[in-house]
Order: structure tokens, then sequence, then C-alpha cells
């Protein structure tokens, strides 16, 4: 008992902080390799496909063309932070509209006539996600609706945000898990 008395009296606190640092990353080193400490991989439950929907609103577009087409490759910056070329899958645009009222006390919706250059566009990209309990992880990022991204071309570089997160139908040679893709759609349901 002296013995380990006067050892530890030689010990100095900066010899006694490395020990316990030592100790404590063996101990959570040893519950790890046991698995009762949940790591991020096991926090993945499956990867798949999913389909990204980004609503432009209000782009001025002069020619008769549209900037995005269904095939292309546009790049994608999601929070300011570049991350790949994602290939387009769906396009959809309308002129700006408005609504008017009516003579029988209703709305007619029609073409806005003051903004004649004014679309907007909902267009889809696809991409391997990694499917989470908190939703689709694309690229580090937690793709969830309202989240600003930009697409950039040859011809345009737009900021849009994220509309709709759903399994992408070509998973899995056609046929959609439906648990993976109740899980995605989980956080994207609207009440």
């Amino acid at each position: 008992m002296d013995k380990i008395l006067s050892l530890l009296k030689k010990l100095r606190p900066l010899d006694i902080i490395i020990t316990v640092i030592i100790l404590i990353a063996l101990i959570v080193g040893a519950v790890t390799f046991l698995g009762k400490r949940a790591t991020s991989s096991k926090q993945i439950e499956a990867s798949t496909k999913v389909d990204i929907e980004v609503y432009f609103r209000g782009v001025v577009v002069t020619s008769n063309n549209s900037p995005f087409e269904v095939g292309d490759e546009t790049f994608i910056t999601i929070r300011n932070v570049p991350y790949t070329k994602l290939k387009i899958t769906n396009v959809n645009y309308d002129r700006k509209k408005v609504m008017l009222p009516t003579e029988k006390n209703g709305y007619q919706v029609v073409d806005d006539l003051t903004a004649p250059f004014n679309y907007d566009f909902l267009v889809t990209v696809e991409d391997d996600a990694k499917i989470t309990k908190d939703g689709a992880v694309v690229g580090g990022n937690k793709i969830k609706i309202g989240l600003p991204v930009t697409f950039e071309g040859v011809d345009y570089r737009l900021n849009g945000i994220v509309s709709n997160i759903s399994v992408s139908k070509k998973a899995d040679g056609g046929s959609v898990n439906k648990e993976i893709e109740k899980q995605v759609n989980k956080n994207q349901d609207v009440h």
C-alpha cells in the first residue's frame, strides 16, 4: 500500500490527465466495438435514388427556349457549397399568373400581362441519397423542403427552393421499397 501511495505522489497532474483520457478512450472504443453505442454508419437505414424537385419563382426568360432541358446536366450548389452535376429528369414551367375577380363573385386565373417574361419553373433532378431517420442525405446535406439551392448551366445560374423529395421510380429497377419511401416522405407530409 505504501508503494502505491509513493507512486501516486511521484505522478504529476499532467500524467494523471493523460492516463484518464486514455482510459476513457479505451472504454468508448470497447462500448462501440460491443455494439452498445451507435455510430454514424448505423444511422443510415438505406441508400436509394431520390427525385429532388426545385421550384424557381419569377425567372425572367426573354428567349423562346427554356434554360432547363430534360436529359441535360446542371451543376447544383447546396447551402452555398458546390456539390456536383445532376441529371434533369423533368421540367414544368408556366407564365406568372394573377387572380382577377369575375362578375359572379369568383376569381379567374390569367397570365400576368404586366410581366410577360416572368416564368415559374419546377425542375426535378435525380441523385443517390442515404436515408436516415431524419430524411434523405445528399452530399452530406440533409435535403428538406425549403432548402435553398442554386442550379448552374452553360447560360444560367438560378436560385431555387427544394419543394419536394421522393424516392425515384427508377430506384431498384422500377420497384420502390415502401418502407424506404415512407421514411423519405415522413418529414415531407403537409398536414
